[in-house]
């Protein structure tokens, strides 16, 4: 795993006060990297935000029901606070890959968020508040349709490759992976990209017109 100059614990809170705005375009034109998942994949809830390190898993449509149960309480035993689960389900549309047990067992095991295709017991989830992106429900489980293969392993969702460990950013505009190796590089230049933000907001606000503001250094 990738050491950083502050615990994981404080880059969390730190990147939960961006947007997804401001990290994008840091990704884009300082790295040159693509980094959005899926605009699909949107919060349960609007006010729902995701910011941790990946944790990956891979799983697809299979009938096969052999040491499943097994396996799903592997995974759960084997989440590190702070993770962001990110499940790659290889383009499943049926199934609900994640529910209510499921998202006592991560929280009680200090994970922050999840990334998954497909939820139940959406109300239950919203109760315990706990953050999900996903792009749609379904009241049928994943026993004898759906089963994880692996997790802990790189995986691929939509164009974008997902190491363990990258970290996971998300708001109500859509969700970001950052590489690992980068992430605390990306936060520092975000919160500064925030600070110039406040500056071009009192050009506008003071009166200067568009043309102005762009020669001061702003945009729009």
């Amino acid at each position: 795993m990738t050491t950083y100059p502050v615990p994981v614990a404080e880059m969390r809170e730190r990147y939960l006060k961006l947007y997804s705005g401001a990290v994008n375009d840091i990704l884009r034109f300082d790295y040159r990297m693509h980094a959005a998942l899926p605009s699909e994949f949107a919060p349960l809830d609007r006010s729902m935000k995701l910011a941790g390190q990946a944790f990956t898993i891979k799983g697809a449509p299979d009938i096969t029901t052999d040491g499943e149960f097994e396996m799903r309480a592997q995974m759960l035993e084997a989440l590190p606070e702070d993770s962001i689960v990110v499940w790659d389900c290889t383009g499943d549309r049926i199934t609900a890959q994640w529910g209510e047990v499921m998202t006592m067992a991560a929280m009680r095991a200090g994970c922050r968020g999840a990334l998954v295709n497909g939820i139940r017991d959406t109300d239950a989830i919203l109760r315990q508040g706990f953050p999900i992106f996903n792009i749609y429900r379904s009241n049928v489980g994943m026993l004898g349709r759906f089963r994880m293969y692996y997790y802990q392993k790189p995986i691929r969702i939509g164009e974008i490759v997902i190491e363990p460990g990258d970290w996971i950013f998300g708001d109500i505009d859509g969700a970001i992976r950052i590489p690992a190796d980068i992430a605390y590089d990306v936060l520092l230049k975000a919160e500064k990209l925030l600070d110039r933000e406040v500056g071009i907001r009192g050009m506008v606000n003071s009166g200067l017109r568009p043309t102005e503001v762009v020669k001061k250094g702003g945009y729009f």
